[in-house]
């Protein structure tokens, strides 16, 4: 059995980062895989000294690139460009495909997309609010559910160290995501961390991440040294492992896998709660979930962890427990046992 995982994004999100995270933990059990990649793009560098790995770089139109699948079992389609990718080599060469769809947004309402959708042999949503989605937007289908996993992100315990002593007596809220408003909320961190500027004056937040908003986010916060943007850091783990406090105020998510990395630094939580978010944050349990675009509540429940340390050391131990379902082998184990299936199915069909 092939398998062949298509991801035809630009950058590097958390999509990519999954689809890399599966590949690897696949070919440590011994999978054979092929990776069709956007030429030039990050996955395609990160996945390039994989070994055993068959890597193809599909130049546009796409659709090219289907002649060189003649060995592929199972396609695996990892974003909305690879869906279509998928649904064509079917039709043309009648490769089976599976879709994991990772945001919670509905599908595009045309003939074409419902298509893409309906002749999937396997649907994968990511939380219980994506397959609702997909269950509502089309009845006709029957998605599984399996979640993100962890990045299992190693710390370098002297980087730690330089962090920690950079911002000596601080107490540190992180948060890590790209700077998009309307999708990662952070416009309301900034206005929380402006309400408890003279209330906890020890509280700093720290914002990881690039995107379009970033102008926007800086002007909010000019006023306001609590606040820093540190852009993109290649050393997350080092600054997940200084976090005294993680924070996800996100608008929609699909799941939120920083939310694993998080858990697995040992870190509480606040995020929203919103979409794929409680799947894996569970209220009062691993951390505190507050509405989305509340900055007053948002405010409140980091105020009320920071006056806390027992409730944080609490959150953070279960959140460890938590994570050990969500590491990569354990998800890869339940994808291939999903291949099989499939691959057992087609055949009996015929």
């Amino acid at each position: 059995m092939n398998i062949t995982h298509v991801n035809l994004a630009k950058g590097f999100r958390g999509g990519e980062r999954q689809t890399e995270l599966l590949i690897r933990a696949l070919q440590r059990a011994g999978v054979n895989q092929t990776a069709v990649v956007r030429s030039g793009s990050p996955l395609n560098e990160r996945l390039s000294t994989l070994p055993g790995l068959r890597l193809i770089t599909a130049p546009q139109p796409y659709l090219f690139t289907i002649r060189e699948l003649d060995k592929t079992s199972l396609l695996h389609a990892h974003e909305a460009k690879a869906g279509q990718f998928a649904f064509l080599a079917h039709l043309f060469i009648g490769t089976p495909y599976l879709i994991t769809r990772r945001v919670p947004q509905v599908p595009k309402n045309n003939f074409f997309t419902r298509g893409v959708y309906r002749q999937a042999h396997a649907l994968v949503a990511l939380s219980s609010a994506i397959r609702g989605v997909l269950e509502t937007y089309d009845t006709t289908l029957k998605p599984d559910t399996i979640p993100s996993m962890a990045a299992g992100f190693h710390a370098s315990p002297e980087h730690v160290e330089a962090i920690k002593d950079r911002y000596q007596g601080k107490f540190l809220v992180g948060h890590i995501g790209a700077l998009v408003t309307r999708h990662k909320g952070q416009q309301y961190l900034v206005e929380a961390a402006k309400k408890l500027a003279s209330q906890a004056p020890e509280m700093h937040f720290l914002f990881l991440g690039k995107g379009n908003d970033e102008a926007i986010l800086r002007a909010m916060a000019k006023d306001l040294p609590s606040v820093e943007f540190l852009g993109f850091q290649h050393n997350v783990a080092d600054y997940l492992a200084a976090f005294d406090l993680f924070a996800f105020p996100s608008l929609n998510e699909g799941l939120g896998s920083t939310l694993l990395d998080a858990m697995e630094a040992g870190k509480p939580i606040v995020a929203s709660q919103v979409d794929g978010i409680p799947d894996i944050v569970h209220h009062d349990v691993n951390g505190l979930l507050v509405p989305p675009g509340d900055s007053d509540a948002l405010a409140n429940a980091l105020y009320q962890l920071y006056n806390a340390p027992e409730k944080r050391l609490s959150l953070a131990q279960k959140g460890l427990e938590m994570v050990a379902d969500y590491q990569p082998d354990k998800i890869a184990a339940r994808y291939f046992d999903l291949y099989c299936q499939l691959r057992e199915k087609t055949q009996a069909q015929g």
